[in-house]
């Protein structure tokens, strides 16, 4: 049976769905961690080595999550993951599109160079630089968000309302990203979650925060929602800027109505979503993946 590697630490809901979706088409998956893989660039047999494929490298490799670490372990990580497409395996996502999208810093350049609507964001080393324009900006009365460069579902994110929060301010080994906070439209805080495909959005939900932060995992309500074509052409560029096989676009409808992108996710989940819509995510990924690279349906 030919087999696929799920690159994860944890499988989890998402594993086990995307196990199930293989298999429905003929196809074993077995769960990887980077951190259990090596290369060995020292003579005959392959220079990649991975836990499950000790006899031969999967037919195909779904990335659903790179582990974080030192700048040298997530290179080396990444430095895996384009060994592979360098093979001729198909990664998906692939290295590149990791390394466009878990930097919060490049993805925010991309999406700004595409002429796509994002918030106003700085990237700084300096922080007296970086509190000189946190200043300037709550003096013109906007509020900020930091964040740490490399992150997910939250974890770090501040939000800077008065001078005194500046106290707060740190930052992310060294680096300073400071984003200008964005107003949704109506009452409460929510945004809009955008599953791509293969440069199709899928599917659609609103997230409703029980505070500013509008992430699931941080409590957030999920409301299915119906697609508008403004929305879904924005999300497909998006994802096309970053270069990704699939992504999560999270996109807030300002105080004026404006759609704003505000983050692109590589590995994004689906649980929240596919509990309010009606397409199965993990089995359109795995036909994705599978027709596209592979070969038509078992």
């Amino acid at each position: 049976m030919p087999k696929i590697a799920i690159i994860t630490d944890d499988p989890g809901w998402h594993g086990k769905q995307l196990s199930l979706a293989f298999a429905a088409r003929g196809y074993q998956a077995v769960y990887c961690s980077l951190t259990e893989c090596s290369l060995h660039v020292c003579g005959p047999g392959t220079p990649i080595r991975m836990p499950g494929f000790e006899t031969a490298l999967p037919d195909a490799v779904f990335v659903r999550g790179v582990p974080g670490g030192s700048l040298e372990e997530v290179v080396f990580y990444l430095d895996v993951l384009h060994g592979l497409k360098t093979l001729g395996i198909p990664v998906y996502n692939d290295a590149r599109a990791i390394e466009l999208s878990v930097d919060k810093g490049m993805t925010s350049f991309r999406l700004q160079h595409a002429g796509l609507p994002t918030a106003p964001t700085w990237v700084l080393r300096d922080r007296e630089a970086a509190l000189r324009t946190a200043r300037q900006q709550l003096d013109a009365g906007h509020y900020l968000i930091s964040k740490p460069l490399f992150g997910s579902q939250g974890e770090g994110i501040r939000r800077i309302e008065k001078s005194t929060d500046l106290m707060w301010l740190t930052s992310s080994n060294g680096i300073y990203y400071l984003q200008r906070f964005v107003v949704c439209k109506g009452q409460g805080f929510s945004d809009i979650r955008v599953f791509v495909i293969n440069g199709r959005a899928v599917a659609a939900m609103r997230r409703r925060g029980i505070s500013w932060l509008n992430n699931v995992a941080r409590g957030a309500s999920c409301e299915a929602m119906a697609l508008d074509d403004e929305l879904a052409v924005l999300a497909v560029r998006a994802t096309a800027a970053l270069q990704m096989d699939y992504a999560g676009v999270d996109i807030i409808q300002d105080a004026q109505g404006r759609y704003v992108l505000i983050e692109v996710n590589s590995v994004p989940a689906w649980k929240g979503l596919q509990s309010v819509c009606s397409v199965e995510i993990a089995a359109a990924l795995v036909n994705d993946l599978l027709d596209r690279y592979i070969g038509p349906p078992c």
